[in-house]
């Protein structure tokens, strides 16, 4: 094989590689044929060069662009290598917390549409007690005049997660410090609250959300209707010797970030129970 000069055709075979491919490293300078027959123009590339194409397949698994290779391939310095490694070690691991942030959002979000089917399909809306696992949560103040779609789709929260570079996931749930206030139509704040990705910055209020035994009950439908859960639950409690506490969650499970249908919005509403 010594000597041997390989046209585009079969380094193309050879290597696995397209003959379009093989046309654009020689466009960009990366591997450009040992040789060009003047008289048709035919690529020709010598063992050498051949043995370039799997070099650069292995930078390209390794994330490297085209233009970041050339340095690499020419064969520089272990300093010219090593540091554009370091330097590629660095953007993948960006790239790395990026798509686990993505991945954490979509898969959390997924498992709230399977728990809404689950509730839609077995028409799940019977009190149930619970132990509501305790988890730190950002939150926000907010003044709260029973508009849930801007209570819900906030895009001041979403502003102020922002400025604080951090990112949420899960349902939305609104804290209401007092869910008496809320049935009866008074209420005028609420606390908006959602797990974070990142851990919550100073500019971020914390919120520990759970940590206590609740009567939770789904509520299937258009959320101005959502009142009638809590007169299933003071029912609940007072039948089976329990108090309520003073605030109430409510937590979005489906809503307007996915679905336009207000029939099938799934709210679980969740008061702290005390035993007598």
């Amino acid at each position: 094989m010594e000597g041997k000069k390989y046209s585009i055709g079969e380094v193309s075979k050879i290597c696995n590689i397209s003959t379009k491919a093989l046309r654009f490293y020689d466009k960009i300078g990366l591997i450009p044929p040992d040789t060009i027959c003047e008289e048709n123009n035919y690529r020709y590339y010598d063992e050498k060069t051949l043995l370039t194409v799997p070099i650069v397949k292995y930078y390209k698994q390794m994330g490297f662009k085209l233009e970041e290779m050339q340095g690499l391939v020419d064969g520089n310095a272990y300093y010219y290598v090593e540091q554009s490694f370091l330097s590629k070690i660095d953007q993948l691991r960006i790239q790395e917390q990026q798509i686990h942030n993505s991945y954490v959002s979509v898969k959390e979000w997924y498992e709230l549409i399977q728990e809404a089917k689950m509730v839609l399909e077995n028409e799940v809306n019977e009190v149930s007690v619970k132990y509501v696992q305790p988890v730190n949560y950002c939150g926000m103040e907010q003044d709260f005049s029973y508009n849930y779609m801007e209570s819900i789709v906030n895009i001041e929260w979403t502003n102020h997660l922002e400025s604080a570079e951090n990112e949420i996931t899960g349902a939305v749930i609104l804290r209401f410090d007092s869910f008496k206030e809320k049935m009866e139509g008074k209420c005028k704040r609420a606390k908006i609250i959602q797990k974070p990705i990142h851990p919550c910055k100073d500019s971020l209020s914390r919120q520990e959300y759970g940590g206590f035994m609740a009567a939770s009950v789904y509520h299937i439908g258009e959320h101005e209707t959502i009142d009638e859960e809590y007169e299933k639950i003071l029912d609940w409690v007072e039948k089976r010797g329990y108090r309520c506490g003073e605030e109430s969650f409510e937590r979005y499970v489906v809503d307007y970030w996915t679905t336009k249908n207000p029939a099938k919005f799934v709210t679980e509403v969740i008061v702290p129970i005390y035993r007598e």
